[in-house]
């Protein structure tokens, strides 16, 4: 959709919601519809290829007008989670379906998303120990629980667990900057023989000081042994698994009791949208249940139909239609569209990646897989420092920085929808004429 396009777009949308507002008086105030309706409406897949806008707007009054904000709300949000899952060919097990006993629910963040898996975590391994020691109380087992997670995971892992009042411990990367199973399980060992007892792991699928990926098919298997909840974060690079030649990079999915990813971040959807599916949804439901009178309902407990209360999967207890904008999205692309637009941004990344490494002056510090170059100037953190404050000041573009092995690298990432190749010969150009100014004065 290009400027001239959305602008005619979004006038019509106002002449619609306008239209909606002058003629509420005729629609139900309360919607006519059994559950489950919606998933009959609508494909059980996404479109391969783009469907009109047109369709899309006519299927708004008919698929989710008589079912109003809810149960609408909820679902779209069931189905849209399963078209999702099937596009990165989720294990069946993760696909809530009409009788799966796991599925897919939108949260705010990644970081929501982890926070929720390791409470539901928390809670189950509560209530595991105290059903084989009856003397424990809660808090006797709270203060023996312990979490890991990379040394590369995101600072909002770390902070989960401080929410969560559970102790977590950083285990070390490999020279490849993931995670392999000798060094999880040597340090689950000594907590054991410590009296600890490990609850959850949080893995890293693409990591964000360098997109590095956590040997998953390794730990989940020892997590599945320990009965360790393992938690997938795969917030940045998640998307990139609709397509088929980055979704061996899933595999190992399997042995995971919650998986989450980002759309807001690289699948095309606006903020906020974060993806997450459970194998187990009761584990997530049986967390944070809570029933006054005003959220029960005569179909809660209906066989025919998920469509819980989807405030039990999550912190708030309100939430967005925020689906529409992933059916949107989905309908107005199709899969292939959305697969070109990775494609095109890891081609871009290549093509910076090739640029870095034509210049001796400069080197590639980790594996390029996908729209992240992590690069430096051969020489001290000084340098480097010196060069990206130089960057920054100009402000032609926007570099944010790592440390990797102890060494001061900055990171170029492929992220705008509109991204092309002169972009980034643009980019580069302007890096090594920073760069040529640097190395003339005389301390370099």
């Amino acid at each position: 959709m290009d400027a001239a396009e959305f602008r005619r777009r979004g006038k019509e949308m106002v002449d619609y919601v306008a239209d909606y507002l002058e003629n509420i008086e005729k629609r139900l105030v309360y919607p006519d519809v059994e559950p489950g309706y919606l998933r009959s409406l609508i494909p059980t897949e996404a479109p391969l290829e783009p469907e009109s806008y047109e369709d899309v707007i006519k299927d708004v009054e008919r698929v989710i007008m008589p079912g109003a904000a809810s149960p609408a709300c909820t679902e779209l949000e069931t189905v849209m989670l399963d078209w999702l899952g099937k596009m990165l060919q989720l294990p069946e097990c993760f696909i809530a379906g009409t009788h799966g006993s796991g599925g897919g629910v939108i949260q705010g963040t990644a970081s929501e998303a982890t926070l929720m898996s390791l409470l539901a975590a928390r809670c189950k391994a509560i209530r595991r120990v105290q059903a084989t020691n009856s003397n424990y109380s809660e808090s006797d087992v709270l203060g023996k629980l312990v979490a890991y997670t990379s040394e590369q995971a995101h600072s909002s892992v770390e902070r989960a667990a401080l929410i969560g009042g559970v102790m977590m411990k950083q285990v070390p990367a490999d020279n490849s900057y993931a995670v392999r199973v000798d060094m999880l399980k040597k340090m689950m060992e000594e907590d054991k023989a410590a009296g600890l007892i490990p609850f959850y792991f949080c893995a890293t699928l693409g990591t964000t000081p360098s997109c590095a990926f956590d040997r998953i098919v390794e730990l989940g298997p020892l997590c599945n042994e320990e009965n360790i909840w393992m938690h997938i974060d795969a917030a940045y690079a998640g998307s990139a698994f609709i397509c088929p030649e980055f979704r061996p990079l899933l595999n190992g999915v399997e042995f995971a009791d919650s998986f989450n990813f980002n759309p807001h971040k690289w699948l095309l959807v606006n903020f906020d949208c974060s993806a997450m599916w459970v194998k187990k949804r009761t584990d997530i439901i049986g967390a944070f249940k809570m029933e006054p009178l005003y959220l029960k309902h005569e179909n809660q407990e209906s066989g025919r139909s998920i469509t819980f209360t989807h405030t039990h999967w999550q912190i708030p207890l309100g939430r967005r239609f925020r689906s529409l904008k992933l059916w949107f999205v989905f309908r107005l692309y199709g899969l292939q569209g959305l697969q070109a637009h990775i494609r095109k941004q890891v081609a871009l990344a290549k093509v910076f990646e090739s640029l870095v490494r034509a210049d001796k002056r400069f080197e590639i510090c980790a594996e390029v897989i996908m729209g992240l170059v992590c690069f430096r100037l051969k020489g001290s953190n000084e340098l480097n420092q010196n060069l990206l404050k130089r960057i920054t000041d100009s402000r032609e573009i926007h570099l944010v920085p790592c440390q990797l092995s102890g060494r001061f690298v900055l990171r170029f990432a492929i992220c705008a929808r509109t991204t092309e190749s002169s972009h980034i010969q643009q980019a580069w150009r302007h890096i090594t004429q920073l760069t040529f100014e640097l190395l003339q004065e005389p301390s370099h």
